[in-house]
């Protein structure tokens, strides 16, 4: 049974707000683990139409941030704040845990103002989207669609009803359930739903994609496209995507040196890689010169199989922007597409493991796209999801609206940060921040509302831009930034404007300005640890 937002409350929210129907619709679409230069806008070589067509009529943002992993990108989404701000990641004097009743999700923000909410796909914040202002809400790491499972799913989280397919039945050979299409299909479904049931009033759509996380899941069809693409290696293709890149006005840098040595802590030792997985895996980013004939094919197709994936959603993507045409509703929707941290070299198994006689990319495969893509995926960056360098933090982000943004296929290159996603929502919503909630004061936030840059660029700017996440530090200020990775005790000083890709370190050349950075780094955490009372 499909659960419908009772009429009688559409009416209701919607007699509370003059003119509902000017607001701006909003669909939100997030891109889990997709490196800043994968889509065809952004220099990739994945096909990515949808997208690029958003952002031909849109605007492309080259210097937007993330936190750089999945649940505190996500917790800055829908809060407006930083994670550690609102206990949804740690830092030293903060440990992670529920949020403050001062920081609820955007729903709680926009309900007053007439909107109504629906998410469809992954979930990873604390609380129940239905608890969180969601009227309705697919998925989430409980139950339903988890990131291990892009070809089955346990139960659905919305009305209990089992997924189409078994764990290893049709998904085998990719024709029956895949969760990719399955997100979809939910959010055009929430949205036929508002369409008849709710009239005018506004709609927010938190559209969030398990693609393309490992493990890499994709229809054979689409993986079939790429077969050749790849074969090329990575040193090549990066040294493509780079020259795109630039011709497009989105960096201007050198190509950063490969990371050759470094990797996550907990990923499958090398040896253990080759036994559990195949012969062909590659645990580092090695010159592709360097590998054998095996590892060069097998590699080749992790890739096309990153890149199936990609497709796969951007057709789906597709798919939710023709229903929006179709039903009138496109020129009113603000549509935004960002990713939740950058490529990833995680090389690890888990959930339903690895069969080694199964297809790549079928259900009872496990693999990883792992370090020599992931350095594709973000290129021309620096390291990877998890580390707060570029190449971890930096995302893709997309903003089209017809009827709010005159401009067309301009680049935006002010630096941003999802904590300026939620203000900017409700900006557009009618709303404003709240300075006090249930008799109680609430911190500042420290998001800007991007609003100005639908018209113009460099009108925003942040005093300071803040990171920190499982022992990684950042801070940028101006053009500066600066780095500490985990298990180091030495800020690294960059100089953004001149070295993006954070090649030329000059801590030691500028120590009164790395102090400087760092002393403003401590001091944001500790104002975060007094709003916080801990």
């Amino acid at each position: 049974m499909t659960r419908f937002a009772p009429a009688a409350l559409c009416v209701l929210l919607s007699s509370t707000v003059a003119a509902a129907a000017e607001k701006p619709n909003v669909i939100l679409i997030l891109a889990d683990d997709m490196g800043f230069s994968d889509a065809g806008c952004y220099g990739g070589d994945i096909r990515t139409p949808n997208l690029d067509a958003l952002a031909a009529g849109g605007l492309k943002f080259t210097q937007h941030y993330s936190t750089g992993r999945c649940w505190p990108s996500r917790a800055c989404i829908q809060t407006g704040y930083y994670a550690q701000q609102v206990r949804r990641d740690s830092a030293a004097g903060i440990r992670m845990g529920n949020r403050p009743a001062w920081a609820p999700l955007l729903p709680d923000r926009l309900t007053p103002l007439g909107y109504h909410c629906y998410h469809s796909g992954k979930w990873h914040i604390d609380g129940n989207p239905k608890e969180n202002g969601f009227e309705r809400s697919w998925g989430g790491e409980r139950s339903g669609c988890d990131w291990d499972r892009f070809f089955a799913s346990k139960i659905w989280e919305e009305d209990g009803v089992k997924a189409p397919g078994d764990q290893f039945g049709e998904g085998q050979t990719g024709e029956g359930y895949y969760s990719t299409i399955a997100i979809a299909d939910h959010a055009i479904q929430c949205l036929k739903s508002h369409e008849k049931h709710c009239g005018d009033a506004p709609f927010y759509s938190y559209v969030a994609f398990y693609s393309p996380h490992f493990p890499l899941h994709a229809l054979q069809k689409d993986i079939d496209t790429y077969r050749e693409t790849y074969l090329d290696g990575w040193d090549v293709m990066r040294q493509r995507r780079w020259q795109r890149m630039t011709e497009m006005g989105i960096i201007h840098c050198p190509l950063s040196e490969r990371d050759q040595k470094i990797i996550p802590r907990w990923n499958l030792a090398p040896e253990k890689l080759k036994e559990q997985i195949d012969p062909g895996e590659a645990p580092f980013a090695v010159a592709w010169s360097t590998l054998t004939d095996r590892q060069k094919k097998f590699q080749a197709t992790k890739m096309a199989i990153h890149a199936a994936m990609v497709t796969r959603m951007d057709m789906e993507i597709g798919r939710i922007v023709q229903h929006l045409k179709d039903t009138g509703a496109y020129d009113n929707t603000l549509i935004l597409f960002a990713a939740d941290n950058g490529a990833s070299a995680e090389q690890i198994i888990r959930g339903d493991r690895h069969d080694k006689s199964a297809l790549p990319g079928s259900a009872k495969s496990y693999l990883c796209l792992g370090p020599g893509w992931s350095t594709v995926a973000n290129t021309p960056l620096r390291l990877h999801k998890h580390w707060n360098h570029e190449g971890g933090i930096s995302s893709p982000l997309i903003m089209h609206w017809p009827e709010g943004i005159a401009a067309k296929g301009e680049l935006r290159r002010d630096p941003s940060h999802f904590i300026d996603i939620a203000p900017t929502i409700v900006e557009l919503a009618g709303g404003s921040w709240p300075k006090t909630r249930d008799g109680a004061a609430v911190p500042p936030n420290p998001g800007i509302s991007l609003v100005p840059t639908l018209a113009k660029d460099g009108v925003v700017k942040h005093e300071a831009l803040w990171w920190c996440h499982a022992g990684n530090q950042a801070i940028r200020m101006g053009d500066w930034k600066l780095s500490m990775r985990s298990g180091s005790k030495r800020w690294e000083l960059y100089n953004l404007k001149t070295d993006r890709c954070e090649m030329d370190d000059l801590a030691a050349k500028h120590p009164d300005k790395a102090k400087e950075l760092a002393d403003r780094w401590q001091a944001i955490l500790d104002g975060f640890i007094k709003d916080l009372g801990t």
